[in-house]
């Protein structure tokens, strides 16, 4: 079976107005905060991930490439496996005190939710 790609946002498929034209997608990003602005959340997380447990960097605020170059970084210093995906950092088991740690020493406001 192979996918459906669809090029067409929002699922529209023909419109017979003659005037009718395509809203082109905002994709500006946004500048990169300085570390000390950023308010960095930590989170534990175990849902739709078969059990295991992940944690979570949300709240960075910034470009893609510096969001991804973060994520390299602490998986890095955790020594773990992850990803970058949807504006959150995933850091595969549970590292919330290293990377709390890590963004602390590194110039981060970060702050652990239970």
């Amino acid at each position: 079976m192979s996918k459906k790609r669809s090029n067409s946002p929002g699922g529209l498929v023909y419109s017979t107005d003659p005037n009718f034209k395509l809203q082109e997608a905002n994709t500006e990003e946004q500048e990169t905060l300085q570390p000390a602005l950023q308010k960095i959340k930590l989170r534990l997380d175990a849902k739709h991930r078969a059990g295991k447990a992940v944690t979570l960097v949300e709240g960075f605020v910034g470009t893609i490439t510096d969001q991804e170059v973060l994520g390299k970084k602490l998986k890095a210093f955790c020594g773990t496996g992850g990803s970058v995906k949807d504006g959150e950092i995933i850091v595969q088991g549970d590292n919330r005190d290293k990377i709390l740690q890590w963004l602390q020493k590194n110039g981060y406001s970060a702050t652990k939710k239970i």
